[in-house]
C-alpha cells in the first residue's frame, strides 16, 4: 500500500428539498385546507478518525464527496425524505485544512472523533406550515436551502512517541529495524527511506512508537532533497532522537545542518526535548569516540550518548533515555486531578 500524507478533497453538502403547495381535495370535504408537506433536510459531510488506516491513499482515487439532497415535500401532509450524510474516514492524526492550506479546521487525534465539515441545507416549509386563522388558504411555500460547496486539504501527521532525525544514511532505518519488527529499506546510498515508517519498540516491559522519516540535508526547507514535508510527522512526538553518523566526514557540521533545518521549519519543533546520539560507534576506536562525543557535547550544549544500531551497542541505554523523556512528557500533559473533599 502506498503512503500518502496530503490530499485535496472536494465536498458538497446536500440541498434541502422545497416545500409543497397543495390542498386537500376529497369528495364530501368542502373546505379541505392546505396539506402541503415540508421538504427534507440535505445530507451533511462529516470526517471521522478510524482505526486501521495510516495513509490517505484512498483519497488519491476519489476526491469528490457529495451528500444527497433532501426530497421535496408532497401533498397529504407528507414531508420529504432527508438526504443521507456522507462520512470521510481518515486515519488518526489527520489535520483538516481550509483551501488556503493554512487555516486548520480540525485536528482528529482520537479514534472515533468526528467533525462536521459541511452542514446540509434545511428543507423548505410547505403551505401547511403557513395556515392561520387569518390565512386559511396560503399559496406559498419555501424553497430548500442550498448545500455548502467547499474544498479542503487532508494532511496526515503520524502519531508517535519518538521521532528520528538525521542526515541521509545516519542509521535511522537500521536503528528502527534492530529495535522493532519494522522492516524499512536499508542500503548504502542516501535517501533509501522515501516515506515515514513506524515501529513499536519495547524496553523494560514498556512499549512506545518510533517514527522514522527521510533524512534531511542542507536547504531541505527550500525543497532540496526530499525537502522538509515529512517533518510534520514528528511534530506530535514527545521526544526527538537525533542520530549523528560518526563515520561521516564532518559529524559536527551534520549536527548543525539538522538543527538549522528544524529552526527554519518553524513551530515548536526546534524546542522539543531532544536526545543526541553518536551512531555507528562500532566503526570507531575509543579515541575517536571520546573526541567526537566531546565535540558534539560542545556543539549541542548537552550530554551526548553513543550507540551502534548494527551491533546494538548502547541501544538499550538510548531506549531507556527515550522512555524517561516520554514518561516526563505524559506527566506534563496529564490533567491535574481535582482535589476531592471528604463528605460524610
Amino acid at each position: 500500500m502506498k503512503f500518502l500524507d496530503l490530499a485535496k478533497v472536494y465536498i458538497r453538502s446536500g440541498a434541502g428539498g422545497g416545500g409543497c403547495v397543495s390542498f386537500r381535495r376529497e369528495k364530501f370535504v368542502e373546505f379541505g385546507g392546505p396539506d402541503g408537506g415540508d421538504g427534507g433536510d440535505g445530507g451533511s459531510v462529516w470526517a471521522e478518525a478510524v482505526e486501521g488506516l495510516n495513509t490517505l491513499i484512498d483519497f488519491r482515487y476519489q476526491q469528490h464527496f457529495f451528500a444527497d439532497n433532501g426530497q421535496p415535500g408532497r401533498g397529504q401532509q407528507r414531508s420529504g425524505k432527508d438526504g443521507s450524510d456522507i462520512v470521510l474516514r481518515v486515519p488518526v492524526g489527520t489535520e483538516i485544512l481550509d483551501e488556503d492550506e493554512e487555516t486548520v479546521l480540525a485536528d482528529l487525534t482520537v479514534v472515533g472523533e468526528r467533525v462536521l465539515l459541511a452542514r446540509g441545507g434545511n428543507g423548505g416549509f410547505g403551505n401547511l406550515h403557513f395556515k392561520s386563522a387569518t390565512n386559511q388558504a396560503p399559496r406559498r411555500a419555501n424553497p430548500g436551502q442550498p448545500g455548502v460547496d467547499r474544498t479542503i486539504w487532508l494532511r496526515l501527521k503520524l502519531i508517535a512517541d519518538v521521532g528520528l532525525l538525521g542526515m541521509p544514511n545516519a542509521g535511522k532505518s537500521t536503528f528502527l529495524a534492530s529495535t522493532s519488527n519494522a522492516r524499512p529499506k536499508i542500503a548504502d546510498y542516501p535517501f533509501t527511506t522515501l516515506h515515514p515508517n513506524l515501529g513499536v519498540v519495547g524496553v523494560d516491559n514498556v512499549e512506545f512508537v518510533i517514527a522514522d522519516i527521510p533524512g534531511l540535508i542542507a536547504g531541505a526547507h527550500e525543497g532540496r532533497g526530499i525537502g522538509d514535508r515529512f517533518l510534520g510527522h514528528v511534530e506530535r512526538c514527545a521526544v526527538l532522537l537525533h542520530l549523528v553518523d560518526g563515520t561521516s566526514g564532518d559529524p559536527i557540521e551534520d549536527y548543525h545542518t539538522i538543527i538549522q533545518e528544524l529552526e527554519a521549519y518553524g513551530g515548536d519543533l526546534a524546542d522539543k526535548p531532544r536526545i543526541t546520539v553518536l551512531n555507528k560507534i562500532d566503526a570507531l576506536d575509543d579515541e575517536e569516540r571520546a573526541f567526537l562525543v566531546e565535540e558534539l557535547e560542545e556543539a549541542s550544549g548537552g550530554p551526548v550518548m553513543m550507540m551502534s544500531g548494527a551491533s546494538r551497542e548502547g541501544v538499550t541505554d538510548v531506549l531507556r533515555a527515550l522512555r524517561a523523556q516520554i514518561d516526563a512528557d505524559r506527566l506534563r500533559h496529564k490533567p491535574a486531578e481535582e482535589e476531592q473533599t471528604w463528605q460524610p
